[in-house]
């Protein structure tokens, strides 16, 4: 796993979406320069899909609520067109890798927003790895944000 540099995030929030603002909706669009390394994270009412390419490697995710229960749910897509088992395998290895890098700059990223609601830290962190193969396609419990500040 590649180790968090903070300086190598920027962060930008759109549509009306502030540091501090509501939870719910907030939506997060992560995307990277396989070039620099550089990590660009969109906070949002809607995920930036813009900012997507054909790779499709972001990290998208969002807050819900479950019975009154906040919790955050990433989704990850697997596949890529055409779809080749062995560039599935590929890429989930690289997700699951990753992943952790991932959570720490999102956690990093909007650090106002769980400074001014620090019961987000206990949230779990549901992922969904989404592929058309079903020895990728689940939906895994990571844990919690405390665990990736």
């Amino acid at each position: 796993m590649s180790k968090f540099n903070p300086e190598k995030l920027t962060t930008e929030f759109l549509d009306g979406v502030t540091a501090v603002g509501a939870v719910i909706p907030r939506r997060y669009t992560l995307t990277h320069s396989d070039a620099t390394g550089d990590l660009f994270l969109t906070i949002g009412i809607h995920y930036a899909w813009n900012k997507l390419n054909l790779m499709r490697d972001e990290v998208l995710g969002e807050w819900k609520t479950d019975g009154g229960s906040l919790y955050y749910c990433v989704y990850l897509q697997i596949d890529q067109e055409p779809y080749n088992q062995a560039v599935s395998a590929r890429r989930n290895e690289v997700f699951r890798r990753e992943l952790p890098l991932a959570l720490e700059a999102i956690r990093y990223g909007d650090r106002a927003l769980f400074a001014r609601y620090p019961e987000l830290d206990q949230a779990p962190i549901l992922v969904n790895f989404m592929s058309v193969f079903p020895q990728f396609a689940r939906q895994e419990n990571w844990g919690n944000f405390h665990q990736f500040e």
